[in-house]
């Protein structure tokens, strides 16, 4: 045989011959002729062609009826069970057939290889900050936050919305807006009450709040109080459409918060039981308010709150330019994703997360597109197929740990009361420390062994749950059947919690004591008392009492259903001034 014909390739017009019918070639074989063929024989090309084009002319033959030789055609011979019929195809064809038969495992396609070794160190650069030129008052701190912006906003579409349902507005202006404020502040856990009427009545009566506004007036503005225009929804896909302009707001004040190279991302919850809000209330069986609304939030690690995301089911980035690669994300991966796009270091910085975000893909993800370093709990089908021991194994010792790396992201195994499993690419596992546990051996705490990266996740993740127990402290009434106002609530106390840990900042920065939460809430609000009752001895000293007229009308102080233009320019209260000057006279005699 010639060597060239033997090792030459194919040309793609050479043609090949396959079964029409592939599933025919897993026929029982059984029934073939006996004939046995040379392994060793390989037939020319000459010969492989001839032995073809013999094969179809006998076929041909036998499908030909012969009329010549009897009237009586021949019988038909039977298709053997596994005799496969053949067809002619290229050879291009065949390459193209056999690459769409092929099933392509992407798992497979992609397979990592994990090596037993340690991780590139990261180094973090220590947070700087520069000192102010004095600490500022708690009310400027606040007022950074929750802007006159924001009151402005209120005040508008609270005269909007009274308009639209009692046909009149209220007529609120901005000072009055703060006044409110300052009174929700001051009812916020620090002075409590059982009722809202008890602040202004005469068995229980708190002048810090009741001398500041009227029972009646408060209770107008509260039931009034609006954040949006009802009538230009106009069928918008953000289902927290009035809210949502005071959290658009509150987060570009926090964007301009400096903030260190270590960062947090967890979920929030406010707290809500009503069903007014349908499907945007939800439910979270191991945190501390069970049922609310839930938020994303990013945080540092000193606690400050510099981002927020509110969760809307499938309209939650309906706002947020997402690429098509990270749309193919899970929910908690497309969380961090957006929510660290706002960090203004990146490449400096490392974002801490639980085991709802963590995945193998974010942490690649975050450090390719971001240059963000990731450290995270993580649950065992989200590591990446990384080999490391088993549960049980490693229940056998207190402290026991296995670690893979591949493509410079590290899996931790580490055994403490449970298994505890980490992907980092920021921390390495080396030098590895030890903790105090206990021990039922024993009966006292011992030396456990425990890699480096777990004291750096626990000391640098809770900064979400700092702010969320300084929301708690201090919490804002906001019980009520509209759905948006205990956001509103909420909204108060985290504008509160992040000045206070500001205020705290900055006096470290100038060695003074800071105030403490509570002492800080309170000095926030700003108001000018109401005129309050006279005196007994100035009321009946029958001297200076005149009537003034007045351009705005008051209720009488003395009968339940009287109306004035006129106020005593000495007691500074409205009384009815008739023809007899009836309430005048008497409300200044004993």
């Amino acid at each position: 045989m010639d060597s060239k014909t033997f090792y030459a390739s194919r040309t793609h017009n050479s043609q090949a011959l396959i079964p029409e019918q592939p599933q025919d070639s897993d026929a029982d074989l059984s029934s073939d002729d006996d004939e046995i063929e040379d392994p060793d024989y390989h037939p020319t090309q000459e010969e492989d062609e001839t032995s073809f084009d013999s094969m179809f002319e006998e076929e041909e033959e036998e499908e030909t009826p012969n009329t010549s030789s009897s009237s009586k055609p021949p019988p038909r011979k039977k298709r053997r069970k596994g005799k496969n019929t053949l067809k002619r195809i290229s050879v291009r064809e065949l390459d193209e057939t056999l690459e769409q038969s092929t099933p392509q495992d992407p798992k497979k396609a992609t397979r990592r290889i994990w090596k037993y070794e340690d991780i590139d160190k990261f180094h973090v650069p220590a947070s700087v900050f520069e000192a102010p030129d004095a600490v500022k008052t708690p009310l400027q701190h606040f007022k950074s936050l929750f802007t006159d912006e924001m009151i402005q906003h209120i005040a508008h579409h609270t005269n909007l919305y009274s308009a639209q349902e009692l046909g009149d507005p209220i007529n609120c202006s901005p000072e009055e807006i703060e006044i409110f404020l300052a009174m929700l502040l001051v009812m916020g856990h620090v002075f409590t009450f059982p009722a809202m009427e008890d602040y202004w009545h005469h068995d229980s009566r708190y002048n810090l709040i009741a001398d500041i506004m009227s029972r009646k007036r408060f209770k107008l503005l509260r039931r009034f109080i609006h954040f949006n225009d009802n009538y230009q929804f106009n069928n918008s896909p953000d289902r927290f459409y009035k809210i949502c302009p005071l959290f658009e707001i509150l987060q570009k004040q926090c964007l301009l918060i400096s903030s260190s190279h270590k960062h947090s991302v967890d979920e929030v919850m406010v707290a809500f039981k009503g069903t007014r809000a349908g499907t945007l209330r939800q439910y979270i069986a191991n945190k501390p308010d069970k049922w609310g609304f839930k938020l994303f939030c990013h945080a540092s690690s000193s606690g400050i709150t510099h981002d927020l995301l509110l969760y809307q089911g499938a309209s939650t980035f309906f706002n947020v330019p997402l690429s098509e690669e990270e749309q193919k994300l899970p929910l908690g991966s497309k969380v961090v994703m957006t929510l660290s796009k706002t960090i203004t270091e990146p490449n400096l910085s490392v974002v801490f997360c639980d085991n709802y975000f963590t995945s193998f893909d974010l942490i690649q993800n975050l450090h390719a597109n971001l240059g963000v370093k990731c450290i995270g709990t993580v649950r065992s089908n989200r590591m990446g197929q990384a080999s490391l021991m088993s549960d049980k194994l490693m229940k056998k010792g207190h402290g026991a740990f296995d670690f893979r790396s591949s493509e410079g992201v590290l899996a931790v195994k580490w055994f403490d009361n449970k298994c505890v499993n980490i992907l980092s690419n920021a921390c390495r596992i080396m030098p590895t420390g030890s903790v105090r546990r206990w021990s039922k051996d024993t009966r006292t705490k011992v030396d456990v062994p425990c890699p480096s990266l777990i004291p750096a996740y626990n000391q640098h993740m809770g900064g979400i749950d700092l702010s969320d127990m300084l929301v708690h402290m201090y919490k804002t009434p906001a019980k009520s059947r509209r759905w948006y106002f205990p956001l509103f609530g909420y909204i108060l106390d985290l504008c509160i919690s992040n000045a206070w840990l500001i205020h705290k900042r900055d006096c470290a920065l100038l060695n003074e004591k800071p105030l403490c939460l509570k002492r800080f809430r309170l000095a926030v609000k700003r108001y000018t008392p109401r005129p309050t009752q006279p005196q007994p001895d100035v009321r009946y000293d029958n001297f200076g009492h005149l009537p003034l007229h007045c351009y705005k009308r008051g209720r009488c102080n003395l009968c339940p259903k009287g109306v004035s233009w006129w106020k005593c320019q000495k007691c500074n209260v409205f009384l009815c001034l008739n023809a007899h000057q009836q309430c005048f006279v008497a409300y200044h005699q004993k």
